[in-house]
């Protein structure tokens, strides 16, 4: 498959907040650093990331862009409320091995009356 074609089944299971779905596809050693907290090493600490995201406010990911560059997959995303982000998936053998993404905490939390850390 594609790095585009992974993205966007990543979307898929971002949107059903399907925690098994997502975590299946990063590799056993992926990193995902949202730059907004520190990264998540290992598929099983990104699939309890996923457990611990998922229990907030339900949250939607809108595509507006998907580009694709060699391993890369580039997704430009925003949210029902506004909030505005991008996330970059280096993706090797079907597998996600990096994620590194981009947006505001600060504007996520209010939004969603959430404490401020």
């Amino acid at each position: 498959m594609k790095p585009k074609e992974i993205l966007c089944q990543w979307v898929d299971a971002f949107n059903n907040a399907d925690v098994e779905a997502i975590s299946e596809l990063y590799d056993d050693n992926a990193i995902n650093h949202q730059v907004a907290n520190e990264p998540v090493i290992g598929k099983d600490a990104i699939k309890k990331m996923f457990e611990q995201d998922f229990s907030f406010p339900e949250m939607v990911c809108i595509v507006e862009n998907i580009f694709e560059d060699g391993q890369w997959a580039i997704l430009e995303w925003r949210a029902p409320l506004g909030l505005r982000g991008c996330g970059f998936f280096q993706i090797v053998n079907n597998k996600i091995i990096f994620q590194r993404g981009y947006w505001d905490k600060l504007s996520f939390l209010k939004q969603h009356n959430l404490p401020i850390e």
